[in-house]
């Protein structure tokens, strides 16, 4: 179920760019991992997730999942991969039920098992007396639960999260990264991770790598790294250390 990402001095540029928003990115993603992709606004983050998902390509460098190129894997890759993006990725006006059938169909899923797979994503998510509700109606943390479960309906051997907790009741956010921790425990998805949230990292990540104007710059085990780096106790210290206090707003 799960797999071995494994990235290779990725590169990319971007028409008219002084610098690459992604330089030489070298970084091994092991199976089942938790991994916490982290760095401030600008880091190459976002990029970095897009050519994963084969929405950019590379100027240079590969990504190889299982040891295969990603080039291999194209026509298959939406099988494999599922993604929670940012953004609520979803249709205001169709109910939660009518939205997972379309992204469900969208991955080839279809007839009774689709719908029985969206009741029961539906009550692990606490929502199943929303299934026929519009999605407009909803509070940020229920959109923010639909939208993951977009995103699982198939059964991704790799899960990437976009800010998956961003501006949601601290119930939503409790649900989701137990929902999430258990799933990789028993099915053994490998997740890759984006947050702000410094304190949320921590406790949920198995791995997690530090990237700033597309280089890695640390990575490891979030509890050992704070016992390395000298008078850093959690790994927001850690993270202001590397990336220093400046403000990044473009």
């Amino acid at each position: 179920m799960s797999a071995d990402i494994e990235i290779k001095q990725l590169t990319k540029w971007y028409r008219k760019a002084s610098e690459p928003a992604v330089r030489e990115l070298s970084v091994h993603i092991r199976s089942s991992e938790i991994f916490g992709l982290l760095g401030p606004n600008g880091a190459g983050k976002t990029t970095t997730i897009s050519i994963l998902c084969n929405q950019s390509e590379a100027t240079g460098g590969e990504i190889l999942i299982d040891g295969k190129s990603l080039t291999q894997y194209r026509d298959g890759l939406k099988r494999i991969i599922g993604v929670a993006p940012q953004e609520i990725a979803l249709y205001p006006t169709l109910t939660a039920m009518e939205n997972l059938r379309f992204f469900g169909r969208m991955y080839g899923l279809k007839g009774k098992s689709l719908d029985e797979k969206i009741r029961k994503s539906l009550a692990d998510f606490g929502l199943e007396h929303k299934m026929n509700k519009r999605v407009k109606t909803f509070s940020g943390g229920m959109k923010r639960r639909v939208n993951l479960i977009a995103g699982l309906l198939h059964e991704p051997r790799i899960l990437i999260l976009d800010e998956p907790t961003v501006g949601i009741d601290v119930q939503s956010k409790m649900v989701i990264l137990e929902y999430l921790m258990e799933m990789n425990r028993t099915k053994g998805t490998t997740i890759i991770y984006t947050s702000h949230m410094m304190d949320e990292a921590e406790n949920f990540c198995t791995h997690i790598g530090i990237i700033d104007r597309g280089s890695l710059i640390a990575e490891g085990v979030p509890a050992m790294m704070i016992r390395e780096y000298e008078n850093c106790n959690k790994l927001e210290d850690i993270f202001l250390h590397l990336t220093g206090r400046d403000l990044r707003d473009h």
